[in-house]
């Protein structure tokens, strides 16, 4: 078993994006993931009610690799677990209603953590809420590049075989830097500066990129 100092020490050589590849970086993520019980079994019941272009995305992942590297409670600071699937052949509020019972009903103990929404419909009721317009959407995965932070770009999901694939656009070097990063292809200054607050306070270690107004 590793100690805190070597946990540390892993996590700095693969969040250096020039002292590890890729291949490695996806490999550990693996690791990680494979051992945590509660990500299994979100995995495994996505994956078993056969959702269309089903995924855990998001904080669930990169927050459970910095609980790993800081020798933090698994569940430390984890607000919820994101489910996104694709479903375009019904777009209602009911029939995304009936996939968020049925997951709720696949895991019991873990309802208060779960959140599940249909990528076909977020356009729909995206620019009441927060205020400007969401293009639709191809697919879950198109989702990921409109993340405030490239560090939140990551997506898994459990193989029928039982291997985790997993996706991560902007690559998984500032998941194990701690390194909270700018997206900058989506206007999103306000919910990156608020999510950086938040995790900054739950995770001391993180270093928090600012956001730039220009970009050259």
């Amino acid at each position: 078993m590793e100690s805190a100092d070597e946990k540390a020490a892993t996590g700095a050589l693969l969040g250096d994006r020039y002292g590890a590849c890729e291949e490695d970086r996806l490999a550990a993520l693996s690791e990680i993931l494979s051992a945590a019980p509660h990500i299994m079994d979100i995995l495994t019941a996505v994956r078993d009610l056969g959702l269309k272009d089903a995924w855990l995305v998001s904080g669930g992942i990169y927050q459970t690799v910095w609980n790993v590297l800081t020798g933090r409670d698994l569940l430390h600071g984890i607000k919820d677990f994101d489910i996104i699937y694709y479903d375009g052949s019904d777009l209602s509020y009911e029939a995304e209603d009936a996939v968020i019972s049925r997951v709720n009903d696949a895991l019991p103990r873990l309802v208060p953590l779960l959140e599940v929404r249909n990528q076909a419909r977020v356009h729909l009721w995206y620019e009441n809420r927060f205020g400007r317009p969401y293009r639709p959407l191809d697919c879950s995965m198109d989702s990921l590049t409109k993340y405030a932070a490239r560090t939140h770009a990551v997506a898994a999901r459990l193989a029928h075989d039982g291997r985790l694939i997993l996706h991560a656009p902007f690559g998984l070097a500032n998941i194990f830097a701690m390194r909270l990063e700018p997206n900058y292809g989506y206007s999103n200054a306000e919910t990156f500066a608020e999510k950086a607050e938040r995790m900054k306070g739950l995770w001391p270690e993180l270093t928090i990129v600012p956001w730039r107004a220009t970009q050259s």
